[in-house]
Parts: C-alpha cells; structure tokens; sequence
C-alpha cells in the first residue's frame, strides 16, 4: 500500500468507524420493522455517519496535537500529527475536504429522503451542527471536549439523532418508542469514548483537558461505565419485551450481556490506565455485537408477526 495513504487511513482511525453505523444500523432496522424501509437512504447515511466519524477523528487528530495533549506521555496509538507524519497545513486541508464531502453526502441524503421543506430545513441545520460539534470537540479557543461535555455531544449524536433521525429519513416519522433503542445506542457510544478517556485520564489530567473520567477519578469513572454499559443493554432488552413477542425470539440478544459483563469485570480489576489502554477494541466489539444482536432479534420479532 502507498505509504501515504496508509498514512491517512490511519488517521481515519477506521476501527472507530462502527461507532458511527450502528445507530444508522438501528435505525434502519426500526424502520423495516415499521414497514417502511428505504435501501438508498440506509446507504446514504451509512456514507454521510462515516465522513462525520472521520471528520471528527482528523478535526481531534488537529486539535489535541496543537495543544500538545498528544505527547510522549499519551498512551493511545500515535496520531498522524503527533507522529510528523502530516503537519497541521495538510491536516487543515483534509479537514475542509472531508467537510465538502460530508455536505455533498449528507445533502443528497436529505434531498432524496425528504419532500417536507420544512423537514429538508430542519435535517440541513442538524447536518451543520453535527459538523461543528465534530470539529470544535477539540478545535477552537474553547473546545467543549476539554470541559467534559464529550460524551454528552456522544449521546446526542450517535443515540438519540442517530436513531431517531435515520428512522425518520426512512419513514418521515417519529416514534416514542425510539427512545429506548437510542438510549442504548448513545449509551454504549459514551462508554467507548470513557475507555478512550480512563485510558488517557492521567495525561488529560497534567495537559488540563477535563473529561469526565478526569472529572470523576479512576474508581468512580469505572463505576460510571458499569452504569453505562449496564443502561445500554436494559434499555435494548425492555424495548424488546414491550414488542410483546414469543421471548425464545429475543434469547439471542441474551450473548451481549455476557460481553458486557465479562467486559466491566476487566475494567474493574484495572489498577493503571496502561492496563485500559486494551480494551478499546473490546469495549468497540461490545457495541457493536450489542447492536447488531438487537438488530436481528428485531428483524426476527418483524417476520414472524
């Protein structure tokens, strides 16, 4: 592979993509089960959802390689600024491509998905300020990453609009009943970026960048990723069980609590943020089996009403 495209897909940071498709993945799936269900709008917010990640991943690459977060002592992968392998000229230039092509992706999902001028406008200003939230998490003279309102702008964005919004592109309503499978999608996206974060939590701490793990210490920040993953997989499981279904339908979903639990038990016997520092993947994988079990399982309780 050509080292410099090896150079940007790393700072792509594609092992954090699924993070951006399983509340598009449960959206989706919610529509289908609706009966409504459009295969061009699925694709097209898979593709829109991923250049945001991305986005986000170059715009936090940039940010905290400026103000030297990134350093020797960080114990993540190296980024591609950290490492001098891109300079910030050709970061910045990255950056407003991958704005340009979010807003072309994410103006032809609107303008397909959508005949409402009303519904166009509201779905444009969301768009745009998914695009700032992905830049100034780390970016700006006051980023709110480093005043721990991250995983509040993660819930929001990969729960709560993730999946009420691609099941409104796909159907052209809302449904209280979303709330619950967002909550769970939102909740195991925050609980990704709290490894992400006790992982981090004594260099953030010494650079001043307040995350909440920062905020709340080592001890209580694995309590709150007990209650993170434990919220995530409650709310899937009782929105299951309202569908009112034959429960052998719902007993795969049964496998996630098993990665969930074995996944918070190693967290807890952590006594150093080296030690986090592995579970990244894992706690990516518990997101993403969570999802994906829920989705079948969904799709399951729909064929056989």
């Amino acid at each position: 592979m050509n080292q410099s495209l090896r150079i940007w897909l790393d700072a792509a940071r594609p092992k954090t993509l699924p993070l951006a498709l399983v509340s598009i993945l449960t959206g989706s799936v919610l529509a289908y089960s609706s009966g409504k269900f459009s295969l061009v709008v699925a694709l097209l917010a898979f593709v829109t959802a991923t250049l945001l990640q991305i986005l986000s991943n170059l715009a936090n690459d940039y940010g905290d390689a400026v103000k030297g977060t990134d350093n020797d002592k960080r114990l993540g992968p190296l980024r591609a600024m950290q490492s001098g392998a891109v300079s910030a000229k050709e970061m910045q230039r990255a950056i407003v491509f991958n704005i340009l092509l979010t807003i072309a992706s994410g103006l032809a999902l609107v303008f397909y998905a959508l005949n409402s001028l009303q519904s166009i406008l509201a779905f444009i200003a969301l768009g745009i300020l998914a695009i700032l939230a992905a830049i100034a998490y780390t970016m700006g003279n006051k980023p709110y990453g480093y005043v721990g309102l991250g995983d509040l702008s993660v819930f929001i964005f990969f729960g709560l609009l993730g999946v009420s919004g691609t099941y409104f592109l796909h159907t052209g309503v809302l449904d209280s009943a979303l709330f619950l499978p967002a909550l769970g999608c939102g909740l195991l996206a925050v609980a990704v970026l709290n490894i992400n974060n006790m992982r981090d939590i004594e260099n953030d701490a010494a650079c001043g960048k307040r995350t909440v793990a920062v905020r709340l210490g080592q001890r209580k920040a694995k309590q709150y990723h007990f209650v993170l993953l434990g919220g995530a997989v409650l709310a899937f499981a009782i929105y299951l069980l309202l569908q009112g279904k034959p429960m052998w339908i719902s007993f795969p979903f049964l496998f996630s609590l098993l990665l969930v639990i074995n996944h918070g038990k190693a967290v807890w016997l952590t006594h150093q943020p080296a030690q986090i520092a592995p579970m990244m993947p894992v706690v990516v994988k518990c997101s993403l089996v969570t999802n994906i079990l829920f989705a079948t399982v969904v799709i399951a309780q729909t064929l056989v009403s």
